[in-house]
């Protein structure tokens, strides 16, 4: 899976428990569906930080908001199974 593209990016940062929680779905979800994701520390990033932080966990498909707070199981699998972008909520 490493040679393929991320497609999920899951905005976070430490101490989270929303973004433990999210990126134990994104992680289960990806694996499915053989979707490469990664995980983003939003305080590494002044910009991020401030865009972000009280959003956090953001998760982004292909670049674009897909959800925030809570990972909405049927909505990311359907994103990621028909191959179309991500619709912010």
């Amino acid at each position: 899976m490493t040679d393929q593209p991320v497609r999920v990016v899951v905005l976070s940062k430490a101490g989270c428990h929303l973004c433990e929680d999210a990126c134990a779905a994104v992680a289960r979800i990806a694996s499915d569906l053989g979707v490469a994701w990664r995980e983003q520390d939003i305080t590494d990033d002044a910009e991020l930080l401030a865009q972000w932080a009280e959003y956090v966990p953001v998760i982004l498909v292909d670049g674009e908001v897909h959800d925030w707070f809570r990972v909405r199981e049927d909505r990311l699998r359907a994103v990621l199974s028909d191959g179309e972008t991500a619709i912010a909520p």
